[in-house]
């Protein structure tokens, strides 16, 4: 695609990603004296400006998925895709609104909590819990796969790198900031990213008046001409694909709005130090998302009427940018596409990592190893989040090799698989006192199981009812098995948790 005409474009891009990975290594090393504690490891709590962790948790939200993989259902089904990235910022920054107060309150009651799983795990008292949840964020594994399939795209169609070449080297630039800096390299990363991604999106949606045409009616001229390609692609309900039924949106909503409760960005909560930093975070946060997850996917229906028949859906940004942009602006958004991709591989290898060493292997290595010390176990459970990154990060790129049908729908299946599990428990463990660990383990099997049962078997192929039924299972379960297996003893500890944490509170507000 690039030809000797564009080795200006060529040229740009490797000498802004190797400036790029320059700057992302040293963060990371300036990173490394916040990673020595898991807990700083995982969430560097107070260190980084909550301006900064908002940006960080748009960025973290938006990934391949929302740059790369949705912009291609909207290349290859049209405008009913615009019901996912409409709900990305509507109905997922009012989930956030509700959820970020109380988890964050939670947080705090709890102890300094460094994980979803560990949150868990102390709200229903159940180190059970807290390794089993930690085993199913291990679904994460194939949203890695997703990022990787989308870093590899776009170096393959920009660069020319090879596929599989591609992968190792974002594979390899990610393990090594992580490494390094934790929690603090990724946010402050991240963060970066996410004012990159704000560009790119806006300069996306400007270039309309070039490339469409129309002056202010341009988007009406758009509609027109996909109209013209095909009818059903400017429809409200698609007549393919995953948004072909008033209930299958409904579901996307459904999956949208639990989103937020997906462990890597839970994380950025805990990172809070105090209530007040919530209001920058959620309105940054906000801000940010509304930029990248509403004008991104627009350049996919644009590409679907400049270039109606591309081989791979996936490649529509790739493709749009190059052939509507000077070189050096081409460049710079492609650069701002990749950090997309790197702001969430970041996030999940990091939430990944973390719920290995704090979540699996600091509750079971006590039972294995008698009486070491807190200090040791302390140092070596760092260790094996960190060494784990290794081996999680050769595990993706094994997968990676067998390239997916679509990037969005492998995406999409691993979150909704560990949704399905884990949003009874947390919305649950919110308001009733008769959630139980019982009836939270129940249903975190029920609902992770029901999903990849319903999916892998074609019980329900459609991947957002799927989870919505599956989540319904897991809830009805959890209310059955809470309500026979609470006692008045569980309700008392439930109460002391609550009034021991009040006072907790008012000792740290003090």
């Amino acid at each position: 695609m690039l030809g000797e005409a564009n080795s200006l474009l060529l040229w740009t891009v490797i000498i802004l990603l190797i400036g790029y990975f320059v700057l992302v290594t040293w963060i990371g090393k300036k990173g490394r004296q916040h990673s020595k504690s898991m807990n700083g490891f995982a969430t560097a709590r107070g260190k980084v400006s909550p301006w900064l962790v908002g940006a960080s948790f748009a960025a973290s939200y938006s990934s391949a998925n929302l740059f790369i993989g949705v912009p291609g259902l909207a290349y290859e089904y049209g405008t009913s895709v615009l019901w996912y990235t409409l709900g990305c910022f509507g109905v997922s920054w009012v989930g956030l609104l509700i959820f970020a107060k109380t988890f964050w309150r939670y947080g705090k009651k709890f102890g300094r909590v460094s994980t979803v799983p560990e949150w868990l795990g102390k709200r229903y008292n159940s180190k059970a819990l807290q390794v089993i949840v930690s085993l199913l964020i291990l679904f994460n594994v194939y949203y890695i796969v997703g990022q990787n399939v989308g870093l590899a795209t776009i170096f393959e169609t920009v660069l020319g790198i090879p596929y599989f070449w591609g992968i190792i080297v974002g594979v390899t630039i990610t393990i090594l900031y992580i490494g390094l800096g934790g929690a603090y390299a990724q946010m402050i990363t991240d963060g970066i990213q996410g004012l990159l991604m704000a560009i790119a999106s806006i300069l996306i949606v400007i270039s309309f008046f070039w490339t469409i045409g129309g002056g202010f009616n341009v988007f009406g001229e758009l509609g027109s001409k996909l109209s013209a390609i095909d009818p059903n692609l400017t429809s409200f309900v698609g007549a393919e694909g995953p948004y072909n039924s008033v209930l299958a949106i409904m579901a996307v909503q459904f999956l949208l709005f639990s989103f937020i409760l997906m462990p890597h960005l839970l994380n950025k909560i805990l990172s809070i130090e105090t209530e007040e930093e919530l209001a920058p975070f959620t309105l940054s946060s906000g801000l940010v998302l509304f930029v990248i997850s509403t004008l991104m996917v627009l350049g996919g229906l644009a590409a679907r009427v400049l270039f109606p028949a591309l081989e791979s859906a996936d490649a529509a940004i790739p493709a749009y940018v190059i052939e509507s942009f000077p070189s050096i602006i081409a460049a710079i958004m492609i650069v701002g596409i990749i950090s997309a991709i790197l702001s969430s591989t970041d996030s999940l290898y990091l939430g990944v990592t973390t719920s290995v060493g704090n979540d699996f292997y600091r509750i079971l290595a006590p039972v294995f190893k008698k009486g070491i010390t807190a200090a040791k176990l302390e140092s070596q459970s760092v260790k094996v989040a960190k060494g784990s990154l290794i081996v999680v990060g050769l595990l993706s790129l094994y997968i990676s090799l067998d390239r997916p049908d679509s990037l969005s729908i492998l995406i999409q299946f691993s979150f909704s698989a560990i949704l399905s599990g884990i949003l009874a428990p947390i919305s649950l463990g919110y308001f009733w006192k008769k959630a139980t660990n019982y009836g939270a383990i129940g249903a975190v099997i029920s609902g992770a199981g029901l999903y990849v049962v319903f999916t892998q078997l074609n019980v329900i192929e459609n991947i957002y009812l799927a989870m919505f039924f599956a989540s319904l299972v897991s809830f009805a379960v959890m209310i059955v098995i809470g309500l026979l297996t609470a006692t008045q003893e569980h309700e008392d500890m439930v109460l002391k948790k609550a009034n021991r944490s009040t006072t907790n509170e008012s000792e740290i507000n003090a």
